[in-house]
């Protein structure tokens, strides 16, 4: 029933995505084809996941992990089951209950078993169309995993459609710019650096 549920929900996110809101994607082919591999994105509405996610086949649903905040999404018996059941987010504790022996050892197992994490390097949702400072949770996995890819992505219009403080969405054309993938190197403040520079690039060509 989940599966079915799942599904019919996508479908309809689907048409909802790429006709309410007019979506535009920038270079789709640089997306992943199967995983493992992790995509980074800008983070400044409630439908950032579900629009990442609508880029992908249907017949990939069940290995798209998105990694979300587990204080906010486990809050509730119903958001916890949506968000588990139909989303399939990955569940990570921050702030005091980080106490735990690996907050990143959910991601590691899904990344072993093949599948596509879906990341926010900035941690929650901001202003639209601006960066917060970038968490560095990626930059252990992308050292634990030198040869994944890590494929960065900037959606830009999706703060203006539904913000952080919304709770119904607007009609508003968004773009999605999708870069070429990135692989660490050096050291991890190099690999942050280098993410930092890419998200800035995709900025940039959204304001152009």
């Amino acid at each position: 029933m989940n599966h079915t549920l799942r599904l019919f929900f996508f479908i309809f996110i689907r048409i909802f995505v790429f006709i309410f809101l007019g979506l535009n994607v920038r270079r789709k082919n640089l997306l992943p084809q199967s995983g493992p591999a992790i995509i980074v994105a800008n983070h400044n509405s409630h439908l950032d996941t579900l629009v990442l996610i609508s880029l992908f086949p249907l017949n990939m649903l069940s290995k798209l992990k998105p990694v979300a905040a587990a204080d906010y999404f486990l809050e509730n018996k119903f958001i916890s089951w949506f968000a588990l059941k139909i989303i399939g987010i990955i569940p990570i504790a921050r702030g005091p209950d980080i106490r735990q022996s690996d907050p990143l050892e959910a991601c590691h197992k899904a990344l072993e078993n093949g599948d596509i994490l879906i990341l926010f390097p900035e941690g929650t949702r901001g202003q639209p169309e601006k960066f917060s400072d970038l968490k560095k949770g990626v930059s252990w996995l992308a050292e634990k995993y030198s040869n994944i890819m890590i494929v960065p992505v900037f959606m830009y219009g999706l703060g203006k459609s539904m913000a952080k403080s919304d709770y119904l969405p607007v009609p508003f054309f968004c773009d999605v710019f999708i870069g070429t993938p990135l692989f660490f190197e050096i050291s991890k403040d190099h690999f942050m650096a280098e993410l930092k520079q890419k998200f800035q690039e995709l900025k940039d060509e959204g304001q152009l």
